[in-house]
């Protein structure tokens, strides 16, 4: 996934999830650069999108980020 320094855009719904299951967006930032893909979905609607299992503190993180040629889009967070 680490393709060099991107703009990261979080969703509403990856913010909240994030603060009620307390994660960082440092957190995040690690995982989209030392995470793995686990899942690929090259067709969701509007852009294709990806699960990574990351950790973080010993805590495992899955990140469904959609990728465009301009940033990563957080959808959610668990």
């Amino acid at each position: 996934m680490a393709e060099g320094k991107r703009t990261v855009i979080y969703r509403a719904h990856a913010i909240k999830r994030m603060f009620e299951r307390r994660i960082s967006e440092e957190a995040v930032h690690a995982v989209l650069s030392t995470g793995e893909v686990i899942e690929s979905y090259p067709h969701d609607v509007p852009y294709p999108s990806k699960l990574v299992l990351g950790w973080s503190d010993n805590r495992p993180i899955h990140i469904v980020v959609a990728e465009t040629d301009e940033a990563d889009i957080i959808i959610t967070v668990y």
